[in-house]
Parts: structure tokens; C-alpha cells; sequence
């Protein structure tokens, strides 16, 4: 009687998708201003970063309450391990949604750099200013963000092969637009 749609819904389409871009983006931020000399320019591209952080953390939690109260549509026919491997990385991914940006804060707080949300909201310090812990910190930051780079590669792997091999329609539930 209540049978899973075979779609996402709008919502979580829209999240997926701008979460995605803004992982990505902020990945790609993050990669070019490491390098970059002290000067004013890598100061305004690390709060853009900061920004876009706290910003898909706030999209993470938003997600995440969307999931945990929407079902989503049916599995498609595939082996238990396909199944329990999509879960996993789902679930991985959602988790390093959350843990990415809250060690990037830990890491902005124990530096001693503040995060002002857009320059006009600041946000409260996650962790004391501390030098050493801060550079304990650091390479957590980078290192979960390398992992959900993979993650990312992985699920879209996994895409391309529901597209090329399977040919099962799989990413019709996650494209904007109707059924």
C-alpha cells in the first residue's frame, strides 16, 4: 500500500546536488590556497573556504534530518554485497560531511583564526587556542578531505557503472527535474 517512490524527493535532489558543488568547489579551494604565499588574497580564500565549510555543514545536517524522516526509493535489483557497499559509502559519506568541516573548525579555533561566518556572524571557537593542537589537528583536516575525495571517486564509479554496464536507470532518481 505504501510503496517507495522511485525517486528521491525534490529536497533531498536539491541538497544532493548543492552539497556536491560545494564539496567539490571547496575541495578545489582548498588544494590552490594551501600553496599560496601569505598576502591578502590567500587570507580572503581561506574565510571563503571557512565559509563554504560551515556552510556544508549546515547543508550535512539539513540532509541528514531529511534522510532519517524520508524514505528513500526502493533498492534496485543488484547482489547483497552492491547493496551493503552503497550503504556503507553512503553512510561513510555522510559521516565525513560532518567530520571535515567540524576538524577544519577545530583546526581554525586551536590556530587562533576565528571563523566570522561572511564576515558579519562569528562563530564561537570549537576548540581553545592551542599551537600544539593545532598542528595535531591540521593534517586530519586534509587527510578526512582526501578521504572523501575518494568516497566521491567511488560513488561516482559506481554511477558510471549503473550507467555503462547495468544500464538500469539509477540516476534518474538523483537528477533535477520530473520522473
Amino acid at each position: 500500500m505504501n510503496q517507495p517512490a522511485s525517486r528521491y524527493t525534490r529536497t533531498a535532489i536539491a541538497l544532493h546536488w548543492v552539497m556536491a558543488l560545494a564539496i567539490l568547489g571547496n575541495f578545489c579551494l582548498g588544494l590552490y590556497m594551501a600553496d599560496l604565499p601569505m598576502s591578502m588574497t590567500r587570507l580572503k580564500l581561506y574565510n571563503y573556504h571557512k565559509w563554504t565549510g560551515a556552510t556544508i555543514l549546515t547543508l550535512a545536517a539539513l540532509r541528514l534530518l531529511w534522510r532519517l524522516t524520508h524514505r528513500p526509493p526502493a533498492e534496485l535489483p543488484a547482489p547483497k554485497w552492491q547493496h551493503t557497499a552503497a550503504s556503507t559509502t553512503h553512510w561513510a559519506l555522510y559521516a565525513l560531511f560532518f567530520a571535515v568541516p567540524l576538524v577544519g573548525w577545530a583546526y581554525s579555533s586551536a590556530a587562533g583564526f576565528p571563523i566570522v561566518l561572511f564576515g558579519v556572524l562569528p562563530l564561537p571557537d570549537f576548540v581553545p587556542k592551542d599551537h600544539a593542537l593545532a598542528e595535531a589537528i591540521k593534517p586530519w583536516h586534509g587527510g578526512l578531505a582526501w578521504v572523501l575525495f575518494g568516497l566521491v571517486c567511488l560513488h561516482l564509479a559506481a554511477v558510471g557503472k549503473h550507467m555503462v554496464i547495468d544500464r538500469d536507470g539509477l540516476i534518474r532518481r538523483m537528477l533535477p527535474g520530473r520522473a
